[in-house]
């Protein structure tokens, strides 16, 4: 399983530095960065990803605050949808602050893609799909790293081999289609009561979909439990 989140707080305080500065500079927050990427880089090492990453340059006249705590620094947003990510630095000292670091991410690992064409509708079986090494987080809808995510599911739309699978390409095929016979249940706590109905719509497991009460004819909005299977709370 990927990490997702990640900060450290750096171990040394700027104001405990040799130099005893007056100001945090750039160097120092350069520092700072260099060490939150290569613990996140070593992290995701043990999870199978290859991270590279540059910080850039900052400008060398730049002077913040002395902290008289350790430095805190995480990634502002996630970096496992974007390779230009930003780190927060910040300080939790009496002149707290803190400041936006534009990075340069590559994290590197497998990732299910379409082992051939396929076509719209179709639904996905092992053989469908294959496992090859992409720049995981340059797939900005997210890619999908995990084959029993996709087992089972169909594909919205068509799509050419090598295609890498993300949560968008493909939905919960429908536990029940628009014109089927379902069995209702009202329940309440552990009692319920069964009738017999008919779809009104398609629906996949969790959804709601209107379904007729063919013993009183009235239509409910009722949760696809199962296929064939509907549940409203009584």
């Amino acid at each position: 399983m990927r990490i997702t989140n990640f900060t450290i707080i750096l171990l040394f305080a700027v104001s405990a530095c040799p130099a005893m500065a007056s100001t945090t500079t750039a160097e120092q927050i350069h520092s700072g960065a260099d060490q939150f990427l290569a613990a996140f880089s070593d992290a995701q090492a043990t999870e199978g990803y290859s991270v590279s990453y540059d910080t850039g340059q900052l400008d060398a006249r730049l002077s913040l605050a002395t902290c008289e705590t350790p430095l805190s620094v995480s990634f502002s947003g996630d970096p496992w949808k974007t390779t230009q990510p930003s780190l927060l630095v910040s300080c939790e000292g009496e002149r707290p602050w803190r400041m936006f670091l534009p990075v340069s991410v590559t994290i590197t690992g497998d990732a299910m893609v379409a082992a051939r064409p396929l076509g719209r509708g179709e639904r996905l079986t092992k053989a469908a799909i294959r496992s090859d090494n992409v720049v995981v987080n340059s797939i900005r809808r997210g890619a999908i790293t995990n084959i029993e995510q996709l087992v089972g599911m169909e594909m919205r739309r068509g799509v050419n081999t090598g295609t890498v699978f993300t949560p968008d390409l493909v939905l919960a095929p429908a536990a029940i289609e628009r014109g089927d016979h379902v069995i209702i249940s009202a329940r309440s706590g552990n009692f319920s009561v069964n009738s017999r109905g008919k779809a009104l719509a398609s629906g996949s497991i969790g959804e709601q979909v209107l379904v007729e009460n063919l013993s009183s004819s009235r239509t409910v909005r009722a949760r696809v439990t199962a296929p064939g299977h509907v549940e409203i709370p009584m």
